[in-house]
């Protein structure tokens, strides 16, 4: 991948459509019809991370284009196999409510990209959606974390984001398919289930979660009960100790463990899984 590539793709799509503005007006010279296109001559696109649109919001959104036509043109890249066929890049959405729509043709705008950029481009289109579900959204990381080689720290300064909201919202694949489930459906929130991460009896406490609509809070406090009683010498962690231990692992994105004895000594023990957690928690520790 190009420097220059890389630079867009950092700046934003806005910045990278930019880019590309000249050499697509070069085109409009030479071929008018690139710049609109049959609904037809469109396919999605294979690297889409997104698995859910929601049937209502995308008849909203054809009735707008209905009313007031498509104002951002779909981001195309030529198709090498079939020509005069395009494969969506960025807008795969509008090209549904389009059809939805009844309308025969879409302005699009088109890139040069290869597979590579084509899928960092559609995983940052996607992550930057507000409607996007916690669970597509980690979805979204994890590739750019196993297909770019990001790590959290660089997906944080990408997507303008935390790095402790990078490595929580991350954290929350290694819960069960089921939870995962509750999660896509709308049935559990992040906050409902980050609690649970690491539980062998993750799914059982979920199904209660969902059964007794608790707060996120309620899930805190019934997460400590059924973990049962901490060993000799020990308390249960009171709610001021609760809170502030949930409150580091939100900051730093990892497990944390507060035991607090009767006479308020006690221990914090923090729990990294890899090298780049370790050199965090040092490096933090070693601060003036």
């Amino acid at each position: 991948m190009s420097t220059s590539k890389k630079k867009g793709l950092g700046r934003g799509l806005t910045a990278l459509f930019g880019d590309q503005k000249e050499e697509v007006q070069k085109k409009e010279k030479t071929n008018h019809n690139r710049l609109r296109a049959n609904i037809s001559d469109l396919s999605p696109n294979k690297y889409q991370p997104r698995v859910h649109f929601d049937e209502e919001k995308l008849i909203e959104l054809a009735n707008s284009i209905r009313k007031n036509g498509i104002i951002q043109p779909i981001a195309v890249r030529e198709d090498k196999v079939d020509p005069g066929r395009y494969e969506i890049i960025a807008g795969e959405r509008r090209w549904l409510a389009a059809q939805k729509a009844g309308l025969h043709e879409v302005p699009i705008i088109i890139l040069d990209l290869d597979d590579n950029e084509t899928l960092e481009v559609a995983i940052v289109e996607n992550i930057q959606r507000d409607d996007l579900n916690v669970i597509e959204e980690a979805r979204g990381y994890q590739r750019l974390s196993e297909e770019f080689g990001y790590d959290h720290e660089k997906i944080a300064k990408f997507m303008s984001k935390s790095r402790s909201h990078i490595s929580n919202t991350l954290r929350l694949l290694t819960l069960p398919k089921d939870v995962i489930g509750l999660i896509e459906e709308g049935n559990l929130t992040a906050g409902q289930a980050r609690p649970l991460i690491g539980l062998p009896s993750a799914t059982n406490i979920a199904e209660e979660i969902v059964a007794k609509n608790l707060s996120a809070r309620s899930v805190e406090l019934l997460v400590r009960s059924k973990k049962g009683p901490q060993k000799s010498g020990q308390i249960r962690i009171d709610s001021n100790i609760l809170s502030e231990q949930n409150k580091i692992q939100e900051s730093l994105g990892m497990n944390v463990n507060i035991q607090n004895k009767k006479n308020n000594s006690g221990k914090i023990t923090i729990l990294y899984k890899d090298l780049e957690q370790f050199e965090l928690v040092s490096n933090l520790l070693k601060r003036n």
